[in-house]
């Protein structure tokens, strides 16, 4: 038998605990010391020590369940400095959301969180004592996840059988998901039955839904799962070249294409057993930290989309009528978005939406985002302004050139 050298040794409560405030500002300095680091730079030695030290502190506080170091030593480096945050934030959620095994003589092995974010449209909503009633449904969108090459065939896949609705999802802490990769590996990796508390945990039920029966419902629910695989599969392999990388990159999101067609009926099975009509608009499959972030901005995107939508309408307005200008609130003491609706022929101001921005974000960016987002709702005239002043009126408003 091959020895493996797990990244989190069995045991962690034998380790020393040191007192959370020395592990807090170890963090937080050693992410100082990184904060112009690019994830692809080739790393000083000074780099390499600091970045060592890092994740080898990281790895410390999910071993020992020290979430409450983690959060502070998030929160303070959110306040001092938000490159060191940005810097801090990815290593953490790479660290609880992927665990490699070192082996002699034989390949490493990574397993991995991933998350396929869907947006569930019904009547009436969805029920929870109805979702994934159908073992069989299951099994087979288990088993569709390496068929439909989302994952390797030589991978092992573990699919948790349950429809996390966003609370729950926000819910799982660092800690806990490092907990939950490392149930999964025991029971990826053991012939026995193991036990899976933190995973089970992580299903704490659905907060009570308002829909009524015959509402239409758009609902955001995810499905999580665990894949193991080795670090040598060629699978996982990116290509260096730019060209080639892309190609790699289309070919992966075609394969999710045809998958999210073809494994409609599977879902519906899974989710409702009363018959009624189920409609899934999927987003891509991504790691734990990415597919959330990405779904909750396509969820925050849909309910800014919506609030236009009302705001017309209250006013008697449609969106041919309406023209658009989206900027930073400028005295704003949070960063800030505003919206402002106008009358395309008075210049009539109709209604002010404000988003705000969190600290990973960037505005560029955001603001871009809902710049497409309303040209898919007929709004045809969208401006940008450097910003908006403390009375609400746009600066240096300029066109927008769709991406």
């Amino acid at each position: 038998m091959k020895k493996t050298k797990n990244s989190p040794p069995a045991k962690a409560g034998a380790m020393t605990q040191e007192r959370d405030d020395v592990l807090a500002d170890r963090l937080v300095a050693l992410a100082g010391d990184l904060r112009n680091s690019d994830v692809y730079a080739v790393l000083t030695d000074n780099l390499q020590k600091a970045q060592s030290e890092l994740r080898k502190t990281i790895r410390k506080c999910l071993q020992q369940q020290r979430e409450v170091v983690l959060d502070e030593a998030l929160e303070r480096t959110l306040e001092e400095d938000a490159k060191a945050y940005r810097v801090l934030r990815e290593n953490i959620e790479e660290m609880s959301g992927t665990v490699v095994f070192r082996r002699e003589e034989v390949p490493d092995l990574e397993v991995n969180a991933f998350v396929i974010p869907m947006f569930v449209h019904t009547t009436g909503g969805l029920r929870s004592e109805q979702c994934f009633q159908d073992e069989d449904a299951f099994e087979q969108l288990r088993d569709s996840i390496k068929d439909s090459g989302l994952e390797s065939k030589k991978a092992t896949v573990a699919l948790v059988s349950h429809a996390y609705h966003p609370e729950e999802i926000k819910e799982v802490a660092y800690c806990q998901l490092n907990a939950m990769v490392l149930e999964a590996y025991d029971a990826m990796t053991r012939k026995k039955t193991t036990q899976a508390d933190a995973i089970a945990r992580s299903m704490r039920g659905w907060p009570a839904s308002d829909f009524a029966p015959d509402d239409h419902a758009v609902e955001l629910r995810f499905l999580l799962g665990f894949s193991l695989k080795t670090m040598d599969d060629p699978f996982y392999q990116v290509p260096v070249k730019e060209a080639a990388a892309d190609r790699y990159f289309e070919a992966r999101g075609e394969r999710f294409r045809k998958w999210s067609q073809q494994v409609m009926p599977l879902l519906r099975r899974c989710l409702v057993t009363d018959g009624r009509e189920v409609q899934i608009d999927f987003l891509y499959q991504d790691l734990f930290y990415g597919g959330k972030e990405a779904a909750f901005a396509e969820m925050d995107m849909l309910e800014l989309l919506s609030e236009v939508q009302h705001a017309l309408a209250e006013h008697g307005k449609t969106s041919e009528d309406a023209k658009a200008i989206v900027g930073p609130l400028a005295a704003s003491d949070d960063a800030m978005l505003q919206l402002g609706l106008y009358d395309k022929t008075t210049d009539a101001l109709i209604d002010v939406i404000e988003r705000p921005l969190s600290p990973t974000e960037i505005a560029e960016s955001v603001i871009a985002d809902i710049a497409d987002g309303l040209s898919t709702t007929g709004i045809q005239d969208i401006r940008i302004a450097r910003h908006f002043d403390a009375e609400g009126n746009p600066d240096g408003v300029r066109p927008y050139s769709p991406r």
